[in-house]
């Protein structure tokens, strides 16, 4: 992936995080796979940056973590939202159509 495609990521983490996990517990390697797969292979979310983000996600309350056997059976970190990550959620995706509203506004300038 290039760098402008990681910065773009980078800005948008979190909404990607809460908004995939809106759809049910997932670990970190299930995270990462239903990104890129919903993205049509065009987002990647790194290790690197995934789980610190997760980590401060957890610290704010966002989501809760448990330890489960995954499909493979083997011990895997699960992530979940919490009520007060489904209102981060909703500011994050009231941000996101501001900030891309804003762009397309400056796109169409003629």
């Amino acid at each position: 992936m290039n760098k402008s495609k990681n910065d773009v990521l980078q800005g948008t983490l979190t909404l990607l995080v809460l908004r995939t996990l809106a759809h049910g517990a997932m670990h970190g390697y299930g995270i990462t796979l239903h990104i890129h797969r919903v993205s049509n292979d065009t987002l990647r979310v790194e290790e690197g940056s995934l789980y610190p983000a997760l980590h401060r996600m957890e610290q704010e309350g966002w989501i809760a973590a448990e330890w489960r056997a995954s499909e493979n059976n083997r011990r895997a970190r699960y992530y979940s939202l919490s009520a007060k990550g489904r209102k981060q959620l909703a500011k994050e995706e009231e941000s996101w159509a501001r900030l891309t509203e804003a762009v397309a506004s400056v796109l169409r300038f003629a």
